[in-house]
């Protein structure tokens, strides 16, 4: 089981590099953890963007000229079209975003004849977390897509965080639906939702997986406070897996856990048909490192 990121850049650096095309490359920490992924030997990397930018960017790093190409495409959404269309053609394994604006990124994605979108699937976000303080990896859902998910979508958002930590070793993760509150007959919506998926993971209609909810973060992730609580659940303060009720919730929770106590974050956009690496450009090169990692990880299928 890979229970850090260390692991996590030890295990894809083992098989043939995957090749990430770039949108807006002209970045220096985008273009610092390209050059890391390609030092280490999991990647190749198509840059798309103004070419003299990149170049000159580029002269502050050692990077072999036959690990990478750059793409002259200043416009971006011509640079993204291309970048989609060019990963759809199986010349890129991954997507990236670069400096790019999220929405002008994003509508590429989703462009429904052209874009990377599996039809009927629910997009998302899933990421794992390395925390000083847990030991181990902790996967969350949903930092950056869904405003409010529905229950449908809290199913999706299940199953992609699933799929994401089998892929680590987790032969049956748990999976914890935080709430303020753990008590019995809440009815708010994000109780109800819980409620409802912890049964049909216990009519095995969800597959290899441990559900409960509403659960809150010391239950979760705590064992101790199963008996100050004195409350029984199957997660037993061991989640692998925590989908919170709100972006805004979950996205509050990885930023403070970045900021204040040295965690790492690494995530994807999940429903597309290859993986999609998506980081705020205020994110460091060391997460943008280690997000190259991940995908190259579910991008493998030898892995």
């Amino acid at each position: 089981m890979i229970t850090n990121f260390t692991q996590l850049v030890d295990k894809v650096k083992t098989v043939t590099p995957q090749t990430i095309a770039v949108v807006a490359a002209e970045d220096h920490a985008t273009l610092g953890a390209i050059h890391r992924a390609i030092s280490t030997g999991f990647a190749k990397a198509i840059l798309f963007g103004n070419q003299l930018i990149i170049e000159s960017l580029l002269a502050h790093y050692e990077i072999p000229d036959h690990s990478y190409t750059i793409i002259h495409q200043p416009n971006e959404q011509i640079a993204v079209s291309e970048a989609v269309t060019m990963v759809n053609q199986g010349k890129a394994d991954i997507l990236m975003k670069g400096i790019i604006g999220t929405d002008i990124f994003l509508k590429a994605v989703l462009d429904k004849t052209s874009g990377l979108l599996n039809q009927g699937e629910v997009m998302t976000y899933v990421a794992a977390m390395q925390i000083p303080t847990y030991h181990k990896l902790l996967f969350i859902s949903d930092t950056a897509v869904i405003p409010y998910p529905d229950l449908n979508q809290k199913v999706a958002m299940l199953k992609y965080s699933v799929e994401m930590a089998k892929r680590f070793g987790i032969s049956k993760p748990k999976v914890a639906f935080i709430g303020a509150s753990e008590k019995a007959g809440n009815q708010s919506q994000t109780a109800i939702d819980a409620s409802i998926i912890s049964k049909m993971a216990q009519r095995g209609q969800l597959g290899e997986v441990i559900v409960d909810g509403p659960l809150d973060i010391f239950l979760a992730t705590q064992p101790e406070s199963l008996s100050i609580k004195r409350i029984n659940t199957p997660i037993e303060g061991d989640a692998d897996i925590l989908i919170f009720p709100s972006l805004e919730s979950c996205n509050a929770f990885y930023k403070g856990l970045v900021r204040f106590a040295g965690a790492e974050l690494a995530g994807l956009i999940q429903g597309t048909r290859k993986p999609v690496v998506l980081m705020s450009r205020s994110e460091s090169e060391n997460s943008k490192f280690y997000c190259l990692a991940l995908a190259c990880l579910m991008s493998n299928k030898n892995l």
